[in-house]
């Protein structure tokens, strides 16, 4: 997706545009049972429907830096990223060394800076001139209280034996690197590994591997391992799928946490937009009892376990609201009037019927199944934004391309399709080569692949080839009379030296051995331009 710079809080939602571009879709010339599409025109339809702004919103605050410009980051170097910068200053080492005295060494105060310098949308400057340092402040201590509530020793202040110093519960966070029970080596949590579908297409598992809780969000299952190393390492999921331990050992302990806050799992919002006031609840979610505050960070980590009225005396939401607000009050961070820090009172996400809504935005791409009578063999040719976790995500670029060509194989029975940048089809408008949009009646002939054929009754969008309302009239195409030009087209015309052809507007003529050449416009080897007659 496009990058954009942060938008004021009072950004709009428009709803999902419905999909207006027209898109030219021609058989595929290297594949009998294929098409091509142009890739300006599935970029126009994809930007017609994820055309909201907030999906630039989203796209930016997951962009990273290099994680050779990360693992430079130490604490006070003039060198560091100017977010990192706003952490050591809002939070400098001192209030790290308070929230962290049972802390497993594993998680440092060099590794969480760069965990936010991985991420520079994290305590970030907004262009609208919010207070970045306060947003910053209240996002830092927003994660805490949840690390303490995921990965905190839970020891009572009066306990003097396991707590000799009486801290809050608030200050016994990252005392968990793994997933207690488990330790390196242990192949547990593969559920799903090793199944012939779209996930283990995209994400791997790793011989012996196990994809237990790790880190400060214990980061569980491979399809997260898979989806998180790709943010980490440039688009490459196997280095966490073959290496997991990563997860608990070095900064990524801290990173996928950061990762987590950023990332919006549609529709619920990325925690960082609940903080920053970005994210604006739709109509739905107001009536829900979803809004601003603490309380809708926990709804998104954990609300159908947590949140409602039946879990008002949950242990897990109880606790971590009474670690939010001990944190709160010792950084003196105000409850805003529009802001609520339990989540008892909502609907969890995971029990909110949201369709049909058009104030509500999605994040995955998946094949859209609606009948086109005026597209082959009535496919969409087209991907629609879904609710639930698919194989393509419409904040990475080039996803919508890969769910266009089923690239992972999760759309059972969709169309082969290929991206071409320019297509190879002759002007519609011109003679009697077949069109898939133009409607034919019975009679009507037409050449396909330099074959004619006649239409037995009416007909739009069959392929020739394929039989059905054609019939064969000619067979395929014959060696061309000395100085005939002949229409070139790439896997079908077969050409020696000297035959000239037609492509695209323009005349050739063939050199350097017989065969099935490269397209004419692109090899100077085996072509020479000519003038036309």
């Amino acid at each position: 997706m496009r990058n954009a710079s942060y938008l004021a809080a009072t950004l709009c939602i428009f709803a999902i545009s419905p999909s207006w571009a027209v898109m030219n879709i021609q058989p595929d010339p290297l594949n009998p049972t294929g098409y091509v599409i142009k890739r300006s025109d599935i970029e126009k339809v994809e930007q017609a429907k994820a055309s909201s702004p907030m999906y630039q919103v989203w796209s930016q605050a997951l962009r990273t830096a290099p994680n050779s410009i990360v693992e430079a980051i130490s604490p006070g170097l003039n060198s560091n990223p100017s977010n990192v910068k706003r952490a050591e200053r809002v939070f400098p080492i001192q209030e790290w060394d308070f929230l962290t005295h049972m802390a497993a060494p594993e998680y440092s105060y060099t590794r969480f800076l760069r965990a936010i310098g991985k991420f520079p949308a994290f305590c970030g400057q907004y262009a609208d001139n919010r207070d970045a340092d306060a947003i910053c402040k209240r996002s830092i201590i927003t994660a805490f209280a949840h690390f303490a509530q995921e990965t905190g020793g839970h020891i009572a202040k009066d306990n003097t034996s396991d707590n000799p110093l009486g801290l809050e519960e608030w200050q016994q966070a990252l005392v968990h690197v793994r997933e207690m029970g488990w330790s390196e080596g242990d192949t547990g949590y593969t559920t799903g590994c090793g199944e012939n579908n779209w996930q283990n297409k995209k994400w791997p598992c790793g011989v012996g591997q196990g994809y237990f809780g790790r880190g400060a969000k214990q980061l569980s299952y491979h399809f997260n391992y898979g989806a998180f190393s790709e943010v980490m390492f440039d688009g490459d999921a196997t280095v966490l799928l073959n290496n997991p331990g990563l997860v608990a050992d070095s900064w990524l302990n801290l990173a996928s946490a950061i990762w987590f806050f950023l990332t919006p799992q549609a529709p619920k919002p990325a925690m960082l937009h609940v903080i920053d006031g970005t994210w604006q609840p739709s109509q739905r979610e107001l009536d829900a009892g979803i809004g601003y505050g603490f309380g809708t960070t926990i709804n998104i980590i954990n609300g159908g376990i947590e949140c409602g009225a039946q879990n008002k005396n949950k242990g897990q939401p109880v606790n971590r609201i009474k670690y939010w607000r001990g944190l709160s009050s010792h950084y003196q961070i105000p409850l805003s009037p529009n802001e609520k820090d339990t989540c008892w009172q909502q609907i969890p996400y995971g029990s909110l019927n949201l369709d049909g809504a058009e104030d509500v935005l999605y994040t995955n791409w998946d094949g859209n199944w609606k009948y086109y009578p005026d597209r082959p063999e009535g496919y969409s040719f087209e991907c629609d934004l879904v609710g639930f976790q698919t194989a393509y995500s419409a904040l990475v670029d080039g996803d919508y391309e890969k769910c266009v060509t089923n690239f992972y194989q999760s759309h059972t029975q969709w169309p082969e399709v290929r991206i071409v940048d320019q297509l190879d089809d002759p002007d519609p408008n011109k003679g009697n080569e077949w069109n898939a949009n133009k409607e034919y009646m019975a009679g009507e002939e037409v050449t396909y692949k330099q074959i004619t054929y006649k239409a037995k009754w009416w007909t739009k969008g069959d392929r020739p080839d394929l039989g059905g309302p054609w019939q064969r009239l000619s067979d395929g195409p014959t060696n061309p009379s000395p100085g005939e030009f002949i229409p070139w087209q790439e896997g079908v015309t077969q050409v020696n030296n000297g035959d000239k052809v037609t492509h695209q507007g323009k005349c050739f003529i063939a050199k350097n051995g017989p065969g099935v050449w490269d397209t004419p416009l692109g090899s100077n080897w085996f072509w020479d331009e000519i003038q036309c007659p």
